[in-house]
């Protein structure tokens, strides 16, 4: 049976191309006498946009946990047939894009476990830093025989959590996530569950979002607001960073596990969250607007047009637009069933590139000094190929304005970035790049005039990608990577080896030069 489409650009007609992906999301439901199947599934669809290589869902009827779940988008992952045999009360799902283990079915979640008193489903967003630890508390608690998700072959940091959640004789899963919480370090957006009882936890620093919603007959948590609206629940608020809350017969109960350090991550702000969304009070969109806005002020110019490309540098350029007096534009129309084909690309093809997924508007642009909004920059084929594209059309100028600043540092908390070498502002100057794209001028916006567009304190957010100064200290470069779990000699072998100590494999190289 061949592969399904996955929804996604096929990268293999922009070689060496590959954007800023997103982070995973998060969907998990208590509702007696509801549908909850079909309320995760909805509620996912509304988090597509943060994970498209697989998706799953696992309900309980109080006396026992399904699981479904397969690689694809949640459309092509599930039908009538396979939600309507998700039975129960509870419910937790889960979109995938990996930043931690690689593209397999066995790293699909939910993640399934035993815990001392029945079972554990559990969903993930966010990336763990202290892996390698955790490898060694797991043989150390439960000895080196593997069990569970990485007996069989999950290679993710989910799949130690799930494994940590196993717990001792007569332990709830409650009291041993109390326990086990404090001992994660990184980006962890949690939703998980047994047999009775729904839960949600957030790391200290709250660097991804996680929501709290209340349904006539029930609560939601989900990774965005949007998808509490999807599925007619009414925002009560934000998990707090260091949050563990439990929701059963006897109702909600929240519990610390660690003090608040918030540090929520700017790039949410900037590319990752849908516009519809609201962070810690903020609208999504409305940032994104005055990014625009301050872009303006700092990199004005003189131009006929302002256009974004589609859909994330669209608030911007309205932003830009409305702040500079030029016009706004649709210069570029984009393919909306835009996908994999699984069909090898023709040299012709290749060369045609991003016109696959956009194409010129040439009655809107020729003649015309252009100024092209867009969200980040990170290798920059896609906005040369763009700007070639504009110019073939008939533009006079482009003047490139971005709404973020230059991408130099990876990200170890839940995005996939190209590695550092690869990103395009470790190499050159801004002018240097702008030579590079063939764009006539280049402006980003300031990490203060980003930052402050969010209404958020600089000291309770992460910028590292841009200013490489990470908020949850990190270990040594060989016990960090998104395919640590998958190195020979790095920490799990074989399944009938069992889990063996930390060994540095030989040319792991450095995790910031190879994230």
């Amino acid at each position: 049976m061949p592969p399904r489409g996955d929804g996604r650009l096929n990268h293999d007609l922009m070689p060496g191309e590959k954007g800023p992906q997103d982070a995973c999301g998060v969907f998990g439901v208590w509702a007696p006498g509801e549908e909850v199947a079909k309320l995760a599934y909805f509620g996912l669809y509304a988090l597509q946009h943060r994970g498209q290589e697989s998706a799953g869902i696992a309900t309980s009827n109080g006396e026992q946990i399904l699981v479904y779940k397969d690689m694809g988008l949640v459309s092509q992952v599930f039908d009538e047939t396979a939600l309507n045999a998700l039975t129960g009360h509870i419910a937790v799902g889960h979109c995938r894009y990996s930043t931690t283990g690689g593209v397999t079915w066995e790293n699909a979640q939910p993640t399934l476990g035993a815990t001392a008193t029945g079972t554990v489903a559990l969903g993930h967003n966010g990336n763990l830093t202290n892996s390698a630890e955790l490898v060694n508390l797991v043989a150390e608690r439960y000895g080196a025989q593997r069990r569970g998700e990485l007996a069989r072959g999950n290679t993710t940091d989910t799949a130690l959590i799930t494994a940590l959640f196993a717990g001792d004789a007569d332990r709830t899963l409650e009291t041993t996530a109390l326990e086990v919480l404090p001992r994660l370090r990184g980006a962890f957006s949690l939703v998980f569950m047994d047999e009775r009882t729904l839960y949600a936890a957030r790391d200290p620093q709250g660097v991804r979002p996680l929501v709290l919603g209340r349904l006539e007959r029930g609560w939601v948590v989900a990774s965005e607001t949007p998808a509490l609206d999807i599925v007619g629940a009414s925002f009560v608020r934000e998990v707090e960073p260091g949050e563990l809350i439990a929701i059963d017969a006897d109702g909600l109960r929240s519990t610390r596990f660690a003090p608040v350090d918030r540090a929520g991550c700017v790039f949410e702000y900037v590319y990752l969250a849908r516009p519809d969304t609201a962070i810690n009070g903020r609208s999504v969109h409305a940032a994104r607007v005055e990014m625009g806005r301050q872009l303006a002020r700092e990199h004005a110019v003189d131009a006929d047009l302002v256009i974004p490309v589609p859909e994330s540098g669209t608030p911007a350029a309205v932003g830009y637009a409305a702040e500079s007096g030029i016009p706004f534009g649709q210069g570029l129309t984009k393919n909306a069933y835009v996908g994999r084909t699984f069909i090898q690309p023709s040299d012709t093809l290749r060369q045609l590139g991003i016109r696959l997924k956009l194409n010129p508007l040439r009655e809107v642009i020729r003649g015309k000094r252009l100024v092209v909004v867009d969200d980040s920059i990170v290798r920059g084929n896609t906005q040369r190929a763009l700007i070639r594209m504009l110019r073939e059309a008939g533009a006079a100028e482009v003047h490139v304005r971005i709404s973020s600043p230059p991408v130099k540092w990876p990200c170890f908390y839940g995005i996939d970035f190209a590695s550092r070498a690869e990103l395009i502002a470790n190499g050159l100057s801004v002018d240097e790049i702008a030579q590079s794209l063939g764009a006539d001028s280049l402006g980003y916006i300031s990490t203060d005039g980003m930052i402050a567009a969010t209404e958020q304190p600089a000291s309770q957010l992460c910028a590292a990608c841009f200013t490489g100064q990470y908020p949850i200290e990190l270990p040594p470069d060989d016990q960090l990577g998104k395919h640590l779990l998958e190195q020979a000699e790095l920490p799990l072998g074989s399944p009938e080896d069992g889990l063996s100590r930390i060994a540095v494999s030989a040319g792991a190289g450095s995790a910031l030069q190879h994230p």
